[in-house]
């Protein structure tokens, strides 16, 4: 009988912390029946020892063969710097809470750069708590998740004006005292900063844990999320916690990736049930090939299928209707529940444009309400707008919440529409129908408030400059963009190909076009003077850009 067989007789998990002696598992996971009505609530059915880790000795050479590859192939991060050379605790603390609140649903490429300039300007929880949102929402903008920035300093704020500077130092009270912060970011700062024991779940790890023990069940139910968090507190490093941590994130960011693993890299190969799977599959494969029949005793049953999974009852192992595929391979592994589709929106936003006091363009921008989507940031005028809206009435109601925006009356006909800017965010598909206007006349103000009106959100002119710099998100800069590319466009002279120039063109005969002195001398972009004072502009070879005599690109 294998090591495995054997635990499934009598081995339980290990107790998580705080949770006291683990039930002993029977080796099979058995479906749960409704108590009998006065009777106590039964314990939940353990799982299978196929999904756990219960040999002691693989576990430590589980951790030992993760950690040496870590310390050789761990890639030179600025927060994993800053975490290592920090005397200060509560410095150290602040500067692990900074880069996981930024990590979150964001890629580390994009992060190194935010988390810099962060550290740069608020070194400390101080310099956080000090700052204006404002502030804030400006280093943010582009890292999208808003919120995170917000939530942050208000952390910040509450363990400087609260805590006396302090931050709490376990997992536990982090994530009962700090705003924002969730199980696994306070897991996170615990481990890497003061060393707690204790094991974190992210993206990354989750999919290194499923392959491992060939979790195949949806990842979000809540008996496969606590599973998950039992065997991440199984397997973390008591001696090196927060390494043990990042070396398991590694991982999964780097060997053990989501559609092409490097399995032949993995430090921990030996201990996954999932690529055990894949070489069981390619033997029996290669046995049909060669024609002979599969062996029904497999060498060395170190392992054991899960037996309840394979009637359907296992609340860890695939769906039943869900069969192996074989080119997958480890990335069978984990399952997802269908992603739900982000709902589709549409935005009427106005470009709204004056010349400055030194002739510069400046722009309109108005601010956010300080809850909900993009909270706090800056904006074009826009108006959510109804998806049935014909163009007419949503030049009229974009028109209407622009002269409630400067206090100047702007007729709908006079919005100049640029074309549609798509942003998905994380649950909405966002579709921006774009109009400008260029404002004529005086330098017109900023919208004053009357008695009788609503309460107007904040609102600024500010130049290009400004508003790169400005609290203003990654779609705002994608509308201005299609505002400066239409204007490029509208002055770069089209050209015409040389079959356009026997068409008759504004009166002129074939013949007259023909005999025009510029025709068949464009060579590099030059202009040609006619003898009657006008100027052809020519392009290259074949091209004639721009003729005053009647030809028109």
């Amino acid at each position: 009988m294998g090591r495995l067989r054997a635990a499934a007789a009598g081995i339980g998990r290990r107790p998580q912390p705080g949770t006291g002696p683990a039930k002993r598992s029977s080796g099979r996971c058995r479906e749960t029946t409704a108590p009998q009505r006065g009777a106590s609530c039964p314990a939940p059915a353990q799982p299978s020892a196929f999904h756990l880790f219960v040999d002691t000795a693989e576990i430590e050479a589980f951790r030992t063969s993760l950690l040496a590859w870590y310390d050789r192939c761990k890639r030179d991060l600025p927060w994993r710097r800053l975490a290592e050379s920090e005397p200060d605790v509560d410095r150290r603390a602040y500067s692990v809470w900074v880069s996981e609140v930024m990590l979150q649903q964001t890629q580390v490429a994009t992060v190194m750069d935010y988390y810099t300039r962060w550290m740069q300007k608020w070194p400390t929880l101080q310099a956080l708590a000090d700052a204006s949102l404002e502030e804030v929402n400006a280093l943010w903008a582009g890292l999208g998740y808003y919120s995170r920035g917000k939530r942050l300093q208000e952390g910040a704020r509450k363990v400087v004006s609260e805590l006396a500077g302090r931050m709490p130092r376990t997992a536990e009270e982090l994530q009962k005292l700090l705003p924002g912060v969730g199980r696994y970011t306070a897991g996170a700062i615990a481990s890497i900063s003061y060393g707690q024991a204790t094991g974190v779940v992210d993206g990354n790890v989750t999919r290194v844990l499923c392959r491992l023990r060939c979790l195949g069940a949806d990842t979000s139910s809540p008996p496969v999320t606590e599973h998950l968090w039992g065997l991440a507190h199984t397997l973390v490093d008591r001696a090196r916690p927060g390494d043990f941590n990042q070396a398991l994130m590694e991982l999964g960011a780097t060997v053990c990736s989501p559609k092409a693993p490097l399995c032949a890299e993995c430090p921990v190969r030996p201990h996954c049930w999932a690529q055990r799977r894949v070489e069981k599959e390619l033997e029996v494969a290669s046995r049909r090939l060669l024609g002979k029949a599969p062996s029904s005793c497999p060498p060395e049953p170190d392992i054991e299928e899960c037996a309840a999974g394979a009637s359907g009852s296992c609340p860890l192992c695939p769906p039943a209707l869900e069969p192996w595929d074989g080119s997958l391979r480890v990335a069978n592994f984990p399952r997802k529940a269908a992603k739900k589709q982000p709902r589709a929106e549409r935005t009427a936003t106005c470009v709204l444009e004056r010349s400055g006091r030194r002739g510069e363009p400046e722009f309109l921008i108005v601010q956010r309400p300080s809850s909900g989507l993009l909270a706090g940031l800056w904006e074009f005028p826009s108006l959510l707008v109804a998806p049935e809206l014909k163009e007419k009435q949503q030049r009229e109601a974009l028109a209407g919440h622009v002269r409630a925006q400067t206090g100047t009356a702007v007729a709908a006909g006079r919005l100049r529409h640029v074309g549609e800017v798509v942003h998905v965010f994380s649950h909405i598909h966002q579709t921006y129908v774009v109009y400008s206007l260029l404002l004529d006349g005086p330098r017109a103000a900023a919208p004053v408030k009357r008695e009788e009106e609503p309460e107007l959100p904040a609102s600024r002119w500010v130049t290009k400059a400004d508003f790169q710099a400005a609290a203003v998100s990654t779609a705002m800069k994608k509308v201005l963009q299609a505002c400066e590319r239409q204007s490029r466009e509208e002055k770069m002279p089209r050209t015409v190909s040389t079959s356009a120039w026997a068409r008759p063109v504004s009166g002129t005969t074939a013949q007259h076009v023909s005999a025009l002195p510029c025709v068949g001398r464009a060579g590099g972009v030059s202009s040609f003077p006619h003898a009657q004072g006008t100027t052809c502009l020519l392009g290259p070879p074949g091209h004639l850009l721009f003729c005053p005599w009647g030809l028109r690109p």
